[in-house]
Parts: structure tokens; C-alpha cells; sequence
């Protein structure tokens, strides 16, 4: 096992004991949950049955929690900000080390409301500490061609982290989002603040109309299986390789091999300067 390979559980899929312990046994060592939508989070008692399911079938192995909140939850508004606070009382019952954050998913002329998001994380961190946990705010991308964001670039997400200056708040790096948006090369520069890593991988930003079979032709944020896109992983796999980091794959299902599989070719990729291994890449 490695003790940093982690496996994310598809949004709509609760986790049964049975497919937890074939994640371990496959050799991941940390699962990651996404949390009910962020109006469920308002509901004190629907928040704290919820997380205490979660930790009672986590339970049945020796997996380590990271929970991912809604995708559409941005602090800096009372009924988001109330959601926060109910997703963090979620990672303290479920007992979660880590609570990825979708920050700054907004457009870049919104400075406004990107500063009422960081004068509510400056608060929701200090919360976070207390209750034991870790926030991890997240690099995007696009899903499909879009106007840019503030959140797709990289080292905007970083400079919130340093001006956040709350050792319960740290980075998320995307490597297939920032293959995405062409800012790869950004982690290096993020890499003292980085808590957690999520791994995919996808054909980049399809500027020159790269198809590959079975793909969508539009789709940027693919979620692939490291090493069957187009990511240069061997310009990252110095950085991950040093770093402590834990490393959650987010591929899609229908995407998927074999759990052992995925374990192994994973390792192979990220975390080696080598042949790809089992995984076909896609090619146009």
C-alpha cells in the first residue's frame, strides 16, 4: 500500500463496506467522499447523521478521510457561509483530515465578491483549526470551453492560501486542471503550500480540435486515468515524488480499470520517470 494514494468516490455513490475494503486492498490508503449539497449543510442534525454514517462504515477499515464540499459552495454570504460551517461540523463528526474547497469560483472582474469569499475564510479557517481539521482550497478548470475564472489560475489560489496565513488552510493542486488551463509549470511555484494533490488526466485545452475514440469532442475536464491523456507527467513527477502530500485520483467510473490496476499504473506514472505502463494513452 501506499500511504499516500488515495481513490475518489464518485459524487452519487455511497460508500459501502464492501467497496471500501476492495479500495484498501487494492492498495489505496485514503478514500475521498463528497458531502450532501451545501442546503443540506444548513440542517444541524441531517449534517451530523450523515457525517456519523460515513465514520461508522469508514470504520470496517483502516482508509483516512478526505471530504470534498459541494461544488458550488463559496463562502463570503450568509446562507454559504452557514453552509461552511455546517460542512466543517461534518468533517469533525465523520472525522475527515481534510475538507477540499472549491475558492475563488468567480469571474475576474468580481473582485468584490472574491474578497467577501476571503474575509469568510479568514473565519471558517480559524474554525477549521479548532475543530481539527484542514481546509484545501482547489485550482479549476473549465468543464467545457468558458470564459476564464479566477480560479483557474493557480497561483491566484496560492496567494489566498498566503494571505489566509492559517497553517488549517492550504492548497489543493489539480494536476489535470492545470493541464487544462496550460499552468502545469505552476507547481513548482505552489508547492509549500500544497496539502493535497488530485489526479487525472485529459487532452489539455483541445486548442487544435484533439478527438480522441470515445471521448467527448468538447469536454476539457475529462477525469481519464493518469496517463491515458495528453499530461507531461514527467514534468511534475520530480515535485510529487518529494512531496508529502497525499495523492487522490479523481477518475471517472466509466474511465476506470481495475482498483489494482489503477493503484499500480498510477504509481507508475505519477510518481516515476518511466514507461507509462498497463494504461493505453488516448491518441487523436
Amino acid at each position: 500500500m501506499n500511504p499516500r494514494l488515495g481513490l475518489n468516490l464518485h459524487r452519487n455513490h455511497w460508500p459501502t463496506a464492501a467497496a471500501l475494503k476492495a479500495h484498501e486492498a487494492a492498495g489505496f490508503a485514503w478514500v475521498q467522499v463528497h458531502t450532501p449539497p451545501w442546503p443540506m449543510l444548513c440542517g444541524r442534525e441531517r449534517t451530523r447523521l450523515h457525517a456519523r454514517a460515513l465514520r461508522r462504515v469508514l470504520d470496517t477499515t483502516g482508509l483516512r478521510l478526505v471530504i470534498h464540499g459541494p461544488d458550488d459552495l463559496t463562502a463570503g454570504a450568509p446562507k454559504q457561509d452557514r453552509a461552511f460551517e455546517g460542512l466543517l461540523d461534518y468533517a469533525y463528526e465523520a472525522r475527515a483530515e481534510l475538507v477540499v474547497v472549491h475558492a475563488l469560483n468567480v469571474e475576474l472582474s468580481n473582485s468584490e465578491r472574491a474578497a467577501a469569499e476571503e474575509r469568510s475564510l479568514h473565519v471558517l479557517a480559524e474554525r477549521a483549526g479548532r475543530l481539527g481539521t484542514t481546509l484545501a482550497l482547489e485550482n479549476l478548470a473549465p468543464v467545457y470551453p468558458s470564459e476564464p475564472r479566477i480560479c483557474h489560475d493557480p497561483i491566484a489560489v496560492r496567494d489566498l492560501v498566503r494571505r489566509l496565513s492559517n497553517p488549517a488552510a492550504g492548497m489543493l493542486f489539480d494536476i489535470g486542471h492545470a493541464h487544462v488551463t496550460g499552468k502545469v509549470d505552476a507547481l513548482k511555484r505552489c508547492a509549500s503550500e500544497i496539502v493535497l494533490f488530485h489526479v487525472h488526466d485529459n487532452l489539455g485545452a483541445r486548442l487544435n480540435g484533439l478527438e480522441a475514440p470515445g471521448v467527448d469532442p468538447l469536454r476539457l475536464d475529462l477525469h481519464l486515468a493518469p496517463g491515458a491523456g495528453s499530461l507531461p507527467w514527467h514534468r511534475v513527477a520530480q515535485v510529487l515524488r518529494n512531496h508529502a502530500a497525499p495523492l487522490m485520483l479523481e477518475v471517472e467510473p466509466s474511465n476506470r480499470p481495475a482498483l489494482t490496476t489503477l493503484a499500480e499504473t498510477a504509481e507508475q506514472v505519477v510518481l516515476h520517470e518511466h514507461a507509462i505502463g498497463k494504461l493505453p494513452a488516448l491518441t487523436p
